[in-house]
């Protein structure tokens, strides 16, 4: 086993670690932004991480290309998405009690 192929291993298996810390976050925490908080992070550093570790087993500069943009697309995706959900729960929370 080569110290590329370690490396990778590292790195996939602490992006595994922070989909899970991010899951966790998702069941345990108690309203809708936290949640978000949780997960986001979580989630893009994790895929990041996976990413990379798959980057360093990549036959071809075209495939860590890929992958890279698979990340950053998901990132962007991410933010939107989750900016959306806050913005919708902060609605829903305004209606349901109004400033006196």
């Amino acid at each position: 086993m080569t110290l590329l192929e370690i490396g990778a291993i590292v790195l996939v298996t602490a992006g595994a670690v922070f989909f899970l810390a991010g899951t966790v976050g998702v069941l345990r925490f108690p309203d809708a932004p936290t949640r978000l908080h949780a997960v986001t992070k979580a989630d893009n550093l994790g895929l990041g991480l996976l990413a990379l570790g798959l980057a360093l087993l990549a036959d071809s500069p075209s495939t860590v290309v890929k992958l890279l943009l698979i990340w950053v697309i998901a990132l962007a995706g991410s933010a939107t998405a989750c900016q959306l959900i806050a913005n919708a729960y902060q609605r829903e929370e305004q209606q349901v009690t109004p400033d006196a």
